[in-house]
């Protein structure tokens, strides 16, 4: 027999039949695991100290700071966050004017401490106008060498040289640092085919490549700062100011100066500032930027709020419960702004690969021009040409930059809809994942119990007759059964009838009382028995109940049966909608639960489910999750805190409904923010799709590098023209990397699309 049928209501305990709530309660039929928490690894690397650096917004600048600050003594390691132009030094106790001056040595002047929001755009040496002068005057210079000045002329070389020293300051200085450090890196190489082509008497070349590169910096930092808008969205949800209670009245205070406790007021159609608990007051509030709920949800006095939810009522009053540093926003966008400065598996093959690529094309470079002339195969001028193209091809800054681009992109646009996923390997493990796991009390089902069905056994009953005598049994107790019944008749409008005398508790079986002139009883197949029906008769009723797993209360009078009460956790509205959703994208879906075999096999069915376990303890689940792991990428979805070895367990750990749990935000590589199922279609949906752009890019990056490669080696590409394939190469794979930021998820299978 179900265990939902030991009905232990608690004696002298008064509460209205009317009013829901969550209970604690010891049905075995539910299968929470142990309570467990996964502590924050250690900081292994001492101290931390954030730059701010204006000047840095690629992977070029981050070599040559990464030169300079590895040798400083106490430097552990170096985190790079090419969007934010940020590096965070992970030190056991360096000198901070050193780091400075040696930053300020190679031209990239910092400050210490980088502020919240992140650092303004570099200029890159030249305004507006210098840069557009330096482009007419260099195609001026082609314009009068291909009418017939000649490259080395007068006119032509009067032309190109302003439109080098125009454009060329920013490019030439840093050479200059690169130099000094003995770092190869494209401002090396750019100068050194300038220098090459002057050399060659290619002057207007020298100043177009010059001029075209100058304005890739330019369009590559703003395309960059445009990546960094995700952010800074993300950060105008936040207050500056807070009104706080003081005395008879009310001050306006900066958000960091309020404690925890004091009681804020937010007005209608403000956001709400600090994360807090309604005092007083009823409003609705739109929290879709911080869990991705897109209906306003109503809340009143003892309901939670977060930073950055919008006021859309009245006004209220809520106690403050986090500081304005431990807001949930707050640790969303430390959360995205951790996994920017993280790496992906992709972008460490790809920063390993770009390693090698760049010294074996100049090498490759070097030899041409060397080995050509005197194999006799190709002039000194040709081939030193030759060379200075390949130099030029040798950058890898869009094949570099293509990853952390999209990364990014990716995750803010995942954190708009409420699914905070901790940096590029989450992101990289969810699109490779095979088989979802999910538990199944509080994740598929509700976690309540709640009456599914009454079914009248008596003539001249029916279900608000039953509901109505069931209730009245019922009212004072606090059982969770007892609330489902009272639950159910309120649904139904039905009031609880009235009782003569007192109603009497037997523990382990049920509830008695009168009304009507007959003796009522509720409770389980032992009270049934108790009161004289025949086991018999019990058996043919219950026998199918109990291979199905369902629980369930029976209804007596004067010892006869009047109804039998089904009585079950339900399914969550999304769950079905939710499993399927799943299997159409080619996920296999599987429950594993602590919960009675038959119960799960019940669940299983109604939801279609490919696989269910039932009875597993914590460790029979990390079984159950390592055989599935033998065949492909397995994701474990639970609470976040009774799930936590599982979620560890798996290649990808999903917390649900995380807003309020700060372990799950701790613990999970990704947190569903609210409570819904149905993200998680989205979720892998989103994933595989910016996988395939990411993939895309580098197929981009690649197919550009080779194919100018080949027309080097052919004779056919001047350096110009690889100059504009790299510029034109870079900005292609941030456009299409944005392209995710504005991403409407729900394509393919996954029906949000708002």
């Amino acid at each position: 027999m179900s265990s939902c049928c030991k009905h232990q209501p608690a004696a002298g305990a008064a509460a209205s039949c009317a009013t829901p709530e969550h209970h604690g309660h010891d049905h075995s039929g539910h299968d929470h695991a142990a309570h467990t928490e996964t502590p924050p690894p250690a900081n292994t690397a001492g101290e931390r100290l954030q730059l701010a650096i204006p000047a840095m917004d690629c992977p070029t600048e981050g070599q040559l700071i990464a030169k300079v600050l590895r040798p400083l003594a106490g430097v552990n390691d170096l985190s790079f966050n090419y969007i934010e132009r940020t590096v965070t030094l992970h030190h056991d106790g360096v000198v901070e004017t050193e780091v400075l001056v040696a930053l300020s040595a190679i031209g990239m002047p910092a400050t210490l401490h980088a502020s919240a929001a992140p650092a303004a755009v570099a200029t890159h040496g030249q305004a507006g106008w210098q840069l557009w002068l330096a482009g007419a005057l260099a195609a001026l210079a082609e314009a009068l060498a291909f009418g017939g000045a000649g490259d080395a002329s007068v006119p032509v070389v009067a032309c190109a040289v302003p439109a080098m020293l125009l454009a060329g300051r920013s490019t030439a200085r840093k050479a200059w640092f690169a130099l000094k450090t003995a770092t190869l890196n494209i401002y090396f190489l750019m100068s050194l085919a300038v220098l090459g082509a002057m050399l060659l008497g290619q002057w207007p070349e020298a100043a177009m490549v010059l001029f075209l590169f100058a304005l890739s910096e330019k369009l590559e930092a703003r395309a960059l700062a445009r990546a960094g808008d995700a952010v800074k969205a993300l950060m105008a949800l936040r207050p500056e100011t807070a009104w706080v209670e003081h005395g008879d009245g009310w001050q306006e205070v900066a958000v960091a100066a309020v404690k925890v406790g004091r009681i804020v007021r937010v007005r209608p159609g403000e956001r709400v500032p600090l994360d807090g608990e309604i005092s007083a007051g009823h409003s609705q509030f739109n929290e879709a930027p911080i869990t991705g709920e897109s209906l306003p949800l109503d809340k009143g006095p003892g309901d939670a709020v977060y930073a950055g939810a919008i006021n859309g009522g009245a006004l209220v009053q809520l106690r403050v419960t986090a500081p304005a540093d431990g807001s949930v926003l707050a640790r969303i966008i430390r959360s995205v702004r951790e996994a920017q400065a993280g790496k992906a598996p992709t972008q460490r093959f790809i920063d390993r690969f770009a390693a090698r690529y760049t010294p074996l094309v100049v090498a490759l470079a070097v030899l041409l021009a060397v080995a050509l002339p005197m194999l006799g195969l190709l002039g000194w001028q040709a081939a030193l040409y030759k060379a200075l193209v390949l130099l030029v091809i040798a950058c890898p800054c869009a094949l570099v930059i293509a990853t952390p681009v999209t990364l990014v992109s990716a995750l803010a646009a995942a954190a708009r809809h409420g699914m905070l996923i901790k940096g590029g390997a989450a992101l990289e493990a969810a699109a490779r994942i095979r088989t979802v796991a999910l538990d199944k009390t509080g994740t598929l089902t509700s976690g309540t119990v709640a009456v599914t069905h009454v079914e009248p056994l008596a003539d001249g009953h029916d279900e608000a007759t039953v509901l109505a005598l069931a209730a009245a049994l019922e009212q004072h107790s606090t059982h969770p059964l007892a609330r489902a019944v009272c639950r159910r008749a309120a649904a139904a409008n039905v009031a609880p009838a009235t009782l003569h005398g007192a109603v009497t508790e037997l523990p382990g079986q049920g509830m008695l009382g009168g009304a009507g002139g007959r003796q009522l009883a509720l409770g389980n197949r032992r009270l049934a028995l108790a009161q004289g029906v025949p086991a018999a008769q019990l058996d043919a009723l219950l026998a199918p109940l109990d291979e199905q797993g369902e629980g369930y209360l029976l209804l007596l009078a004067d010892g006869a049966l009047l109804a039998l009460l089904h009585v079950n956790d339900t399914l969550r509205p999304q769950a079905e909608p939710t499993i399927a959703a799943l299997q159409a994208q080619g996920l296999r879906v599987l429950m594993l639960s602590g919960d009675q075999p038959a119960v799960v096999r019940r669940v299983a069915a109604a939801l279609r489910l490919d696989e269910a376990h039932g009875g597993l303890l914590p460790d029979d689940k990390l079984q159950s999750l390592a055989a599935a792991q033998r065949e492909g990428g397995v994701a474990m979805v639970g609470d976040g805190v009774n799930d936590a070895p599982a979620l560890a367990q798996a290649d990808l750990g999903i917390a649900m409904g995380a807003a309020g749990s700060d372990t799950a935000l701790e613990t999970a590589q990704v947190a569903l923010m609210d409570d819904r199922l149905d993200k998680l279609p989205l979720l892998f949906a989103h994933a595989r799709r910016s996988m395939a752009v990411l993939r895309a890019n580098i197929v981009i990056a690649l197919a550009i590098k080779l194919l100018f490669f080949v027309l080097a080696l052919a004779g056919v590409a001047t350096l110009w023209m690889a100059v504009f394939a790299d510029v034109g190469a870079s900005l292609l794979v941030i456009g299409n990397g944005l392209r995710l930021a504005r991403a409407r998820l729900g394509d393919k299978h996954g029906k949000e699309t708002t």
